[in-house]
């Protein structure tokens, strides 16, 4: 089996509900695969780099994926097609980092003590 971490960006103007619904329509095509998501993370509301079809802001969601490389490419056939997506990436890795947040919001006091 292989790791994976899948990243996609929707327009910034998807509802909640169609952004729920997009991470239910490709946690089915994961599992349908046979594959299974070890961990999901909706990041929200971040700056893109650079503007991308007229969009300076994306809602990221992250994807911790095993399984084997058919899954991917079934992923990225249904999202080359999405309207509401800007883009996607995904990269092998080695090992899953599942204990740190990366873009999880500091409490105030983690805040002081920085």
């Amino acid at each position: 089996m292989n790791l994976y971490e899948h990243t996609i960006v929707a327009r910034q103007d998807t509802s909640p509900a169609q952004i729920k619904s997009l991470t239910e329509k490709y946690s089915k095509i994961i599992e349908k695969n046979d594959g299974k998501i070890v961990q999901k993370e909706e990041w929200g509301l971040l700056n893109l780099a650079y503007s991308i079809k007229k969009n300076k802001k994306g809602i990221y969601m992250h994807f911790k994926i095993k399984g084997a490389g058919n899954i991917i490419a079934e992923l990225e056939k249904n999202e080359a097609i999405d309207k509401n997506l800007l883009r996607y990436m995904t990269v092998k890795v080695k090992k899953f980092d599942l204990k740190e947040k990366y873009f999880q919001k500091k409490d105030e006091n983690e805040k002081k003590r920085v």
